[in-house]
């Protein structure tokens, strides 16, 4: 072996990486990324959760009671209703994870020592639903008494239960399949597209589109169509093994289902273009999508609670279409929700899909250079 030699090829590939900004980005970007994702943004314990509340009693007890469980920090008050039934419609919608109830004879109760109030919590989201435990612990001989209520000898006693809704058991495959078919058409989609205009130049093919009438709208649309066949198969494929082996269920409408799905693949497919029309060669395509998919697989709540990030985080996760087909596909298979229920991030996507497919557009030109 030849040091002369064996060090001029350690020095042309060092060359090479410096020219490379991309490789260059992931060898620095991949370390911070992952530190500052896993040690700033996630967090498992759960804070400042958006919870409704009905206090039907309206008494200084009850009021001193919901005043103890806001205290915990464990949720923060969004909306108050007047009936439970208005509150299980804003748990299925998905603006609450928790909802707090108090009943009209909270006293009574309270001098009887039965359930003074009750937590609904939704269960799809198996985080929320350990988290909301911890309010069950309250004491509820802290809650001033009713002025108004006789005096009595009676001690004071009761108890807070919960109720979980669409997910009672906590299986975690409830949870997580669902998520899985936003996961998976979220690494495939961006990724068969991103190499889909750089596969056309190293391939040679860019020359004959160039020669042909097309536009560059109608070749980037080209593009895209036949993977949305392709995306809808792979949901139908994790859809029916995730009912058959997981016993997942689908509370509302299939057709909802895969219109959801539909959203979510226009949204990669467009963003993958994007990222072909940047890209030099395919592996550079691929290492885009990895910076692409690394945040959405942590940030959107797949993973770990999106209620326990930080703010900044929570914004910055909203820019990622994961994040809002993560609330459609658990809304609609597990709440039984409807899209229109869910319009914001019907719409959130609807946005993003059209704002990526036309910067892939004027960013595409058909020339070699």
């Amino acid at each position: 072996m030849n040091v002369r030699r064996l060090w001029a090829i350690v020095v042309k590939e060092l060359r090479q990486l410096r020219r490379d900004r991309i490789t260059l980005a992931m060898v620095v970007g991949i370390p911070v990324i992952q530190l500052v994702l896993f040690g700033y943004a996630i967090n498992t314990n759960l804070r400042g959760l958006d919870a409704g509340i009905v206090d039907q009693a309206n008494s200084a007890g009850s009021r001193a009671l919901v005043m103890d469980m806001l205290a915990t920090g464990v949720v923060a008050p969004v909306a108050r209703v007047n009936t439970p039934q208005e509150l299980m419609a804003m748990i299925r919608r998905g603006q609450v994870g928790i909802g707090i109830v108090v009943p009209p004879d909270f006293e009574r109760r309270r001098i009887d020592g039965r359930a003074v109030a009750q937590i609904l919590v939704d269960g799809s989201d198996t985080a929320v639903q350990a988290a909301a435990a911890q309010l069950m612990q309250v004491p509820i001989d802290s809650a001033a008494p009713d002025t108004r209520a006789p005096a009595t000898s009676t001690p004071v006693g009761g108890r807070i239960s919960m109720v979980a809704f669409y997910n009672p058991q906590r299986r975690s495959a409830v949870n997580i399949v669902p998520g899985l078919i936003g996961v998976i058409l979220t690494m495939t989609m961006v990724l068969f597209t991103a190499i889909a205009i750089v596969r056309e130049r190293e391939r040679g093919n860019m020359e004959l589109l160039i020669a042909t009438p097309l536009t560059s709208s109608e070749l980037m649309i080209g593009k895209v169509l036949p993977y949305v066949a392709i995306g809808l198969v792979q949901t139908s494929v994790i859809l029916a093994l995730g009912t058959w082996l997981f016993a997942v269920p689908i509370l509302g409408s299939v057709v909802d289902v895969y219109l959801a799905s539909g959203l979510l693949i226009l949204a990669n497919l467009a963003l993958g273009l994007l990222i072909s029309t940047r890209a030099q060669s395919q592996f550079q395509a691929m290492q885009m999508t990895f910076f692409v998919f690394l945040p959405s697989i942590l940030l959107s709540g797949f993973m770990f609670p999106f209620a326990g990030m930080p703010k900044l985080v929570q914004w910055l996760a909203e820019i990622l279409p994961l994040t809002h087909f993560l609330r459609l596909i658990r809304g609609v298979m597990l709440r039984g929700a409807g899209l229109r229920e869910m319009w914001l991030d019907v719409l959130a996507l609807a946005v993003f899909t059209l704002a990526m497919m036309a910067l892939a557009i004027l960013r595409f030109r058909k020339r070699l250079d």
